[in-house]
This record gives structure tokens, sequence and C-alpha cells, in this order.
């Protein structure tokens, strides 16, 4: 089983994109190793990104939501609170030991992310950024 990368997830942002993609590059990893038997040698890894993709891209949407005072900034960062906390406690359970059930919960976890966060309020905060960068006044000289 593979999670595709389509245009229906596409926020239309750019630099977004380039690290839900990111994202989905990750997950597919650890799909690919679960069919294997795998599993619970990839998902130390997946921990490791989720760090960095916490504090990068999670960084990254809160400066653009509050440089353009998006409306949804509150409940979208509750969203990103919660699945930090989600995570955190799988986390703590992967410290504890490795086992075939955690690796199945890591992964349904990260897939529910992909497909409604990304694939919703992603979107959403996507569009209105689109539009609040069409409003920009131009410079002209």
């Amino acid at each position: 089983m593979v999670i595709e990368w389509s245009k229906s997830f596409s926020t239309g942002i750019e630099w977004q994109d380039r690290h839900h993609k990111e994202l989905f590059k990750r997950i597919n990893k650890l799909l690919q190793a679960m069919n294997m038997g795998l599993g619970k040698d990839e998902i130390g890894k997946v921990f490791k990104f989720l760090d960095d993709y916490f504090v990068v891209h999670f960084e990254a949407e809160e400066q653009a939501m509050n440089k353009y005072n998006y409306p949804g900034t509150l409940a979208h960062l509750v969203e990103h609170t919660r699945f930090i906390e989600d995570i955190a406690k799988l986390r703590k359970e992967f410290e504890a030991g490795v086992s075939t059930g955690l690796v199945i919960r890591v992964q349904r976890e990260v897939v529910d992310w992909l497909i409604n966060h990304i694939g919703g309020v992603d979107k959403e905060f996507g569009a209105f950024l689109k539009d609040v960068e069409q409003k920009k006044p131009t410079h002209t000289k």
C-alpha cells in the first residue's frame, strides 16, 4: 500500500506542498517497510523526521498565519498541538519497546493526518494565502 500525492492534496503554496510531499514520502517508506516486515526498523526514522517536521513545517505555517492575520489560526494551531501530543504519546510507547501494534498506530495516525489535515484545513489555509498574495499591491517604478 502506498499513499499517492495528488493535486487534490496540493495547497498551491510551493513551500507548503514541498513539506507535505516530503511527509508523504516518509510515510510511504514506513508503509513499504511494513510490507516487508521491517516496520519496526523504520519507525525510529519516522519519529526523527516528525521531530524536524514539527519544527520546520509548523513554524512556517504559523509565521504565515500571523503575518497575514489568518482567521482560522487558533483552530489550526489546536490541530497542530493535538498531532504533536498524539505523536509524543506514541513515541513514549516506542521508547518502552517497539511492537507491531505501535507501528500500525503510528502509520494510521500519520495517514489520517495526511488525508484529513493536509486535505482539509491546510488546503483552506493555502487558498487563503493564495488570495492574500494575489491582492498584494505591486510596486511600480
